[in-house]
Order: C-alpha cells, then structure tokens, then sequence
C-alpha cells in the first residue's frame, strides 16, 4: 500500500456525505465506479428540510443558490450553500458538498466535490475527487481518459499502481490550489496543502505541502 495516495492521507471525511462510501475503502480512484449508485441510496435519507428532490435521483439542498440556463441530471447531490452558476454542466453521479462554486461554464461528471470546493469558471472535472477547500483557477481541467486508451496507472516515486480504469481523471487532496489554465492528466494526485502554478501540465503524484512549478521543479513549502 502506497500511504501518501490512500484516502485516510489525502482527505478530511468529516468534509462530505460521501464518507460512508469512501471510509471502506483504500484509494480515491476505487471509489468512481460507485459514485452513482451511492448517491441514490442516500438521496432519499436526506433531511427534507434541507434538501429537496428535484428531479429523478435529484437532491438539492434549499439554501442552495441554482442560476438559471444550467443543466443537472442525476444522480445527483447538491449541498447547502452552494452555488451553481449560469452555464453549468452537471451530467450526472455528482456527489457537490456544501459550500462549494460550480461556474459558468463548468462541466462535472461523475465526481465526488467536498465542502468549500471552488471550481467557478471555464472547469471541466470528471471522473475525479476534490478534497476540502481545494480550488481550480480559471481554465483549469482533469484529462480522463489517455490518448492510446489503455489503463491508467498512478505513478509516484518509486511505485506504479495499477488502477484497472480507462476513465480517471484526478484526485486532488485538502487544501489544494491548482493555477489557471493548468492540465491534469489521466491518473494525476495532486497531495493534501499543494500549489501548482498556472499554464502547467501535471502527471503522476504531486507530494504533500509541495509547490509544482514544472515537471522538474518541484519544491516543499517552507
């Protein structure tokens, strides 16, 4: 087991209705293929005084704030206090915590957002999990699937990991802040309390408390 990836290093669970799902397992990306079904057997628990049912296998909370000229579908779960702004693309097994910012023109698919995730213009996010208070800058996208099609792996130091998906895009811990117009490769782990700076390209894993200024400048933050 490879400690810096799993989901006890890179995530607060106290963060996100996803914890019973992700507290049985051992890495994020394990927890993609169940994001759909997980949701609506929760959806339905819901405190009807917080959450309404929108739609099919669509729960919104009340306090949320849904602009117009968007799309959701479901599955879905949107938390209170969030805001999803005009232009938004919500396809369908997204799992949005409280607090968070889905922008114009943001598109999410099959993603796990916890609370106070910003990803408020230009995203597109899919096939990844976002930790606590981690936050894209404008622009900024995970790649899901490799060019040739084949498997992902996740490749840190020393280790390779295979994952048996076609469709991963990234896993970004608590607390991460990720530059504008930044890629992120299929299988990229961006660790808890790191920096990456804008108009990069991202691939493999990114330690903990790390700032990301090339492929071969990456510095520990002091």
């Amino acid at each position: 087991m490879q400690t810096e990836v799993t989901i006890q290093e890179l995530y607060s669970l106290e963060e996100t209705l996803a914890k019973p799902l992700l507290e049985e397992l051992t890495y994020p990306w394990e927890a993609l293929s169940k994001i759909g079904d997980f949701i609506k057997k929760i959806g339905p628990t819901l405190s009807k005084e917080i959450y309404e049912e929108k739609g099919e296998n669509i729960w919104i909370a009340k306090s949320a704030k849904i602009y117009p000229n968007n799309y959701i579908a479901g599955p879905c779960i949107i938390g209170e206090h969030t805001e999803v702004r005009p232009g938004a693309f919500i396809r369908g097994n997204a799992l949005v915590g409280n607090d968070c910012v889905v922008g114009n023109s943001t598109e999410l698919k099959n993603v796990i957002l916890f609370n106070h995730v910003q990803v408020p213009h230009y995203n597109y996010v899919g096939d990844s999990v976002l930790g606590f208070y981690s936050h894209m800058g404008a622009g900024s996208i995970t790649s899901n699937v490799k060019a040739d099609k084949t498997l992902v792996h996740v490749k840190g130091n020393g280790y390779d990991l295979e994952t048996g998906l076609k469709k991963f895009g990234a896993m970004l811990g608590d607390h991460v802040e990720i530059g504008c117009n930044t890629v992120l490769n299929p299988g990229t782990i961006v660790c808890k309390d790191s920096n990456v700076y804008p108009v990069s390209m991202v691939r493999g894993v990114v330690s903990a408390h790390s700032i990301y200024k090339s492929r071969d400048e990456i510095t520990q933050k002091k």
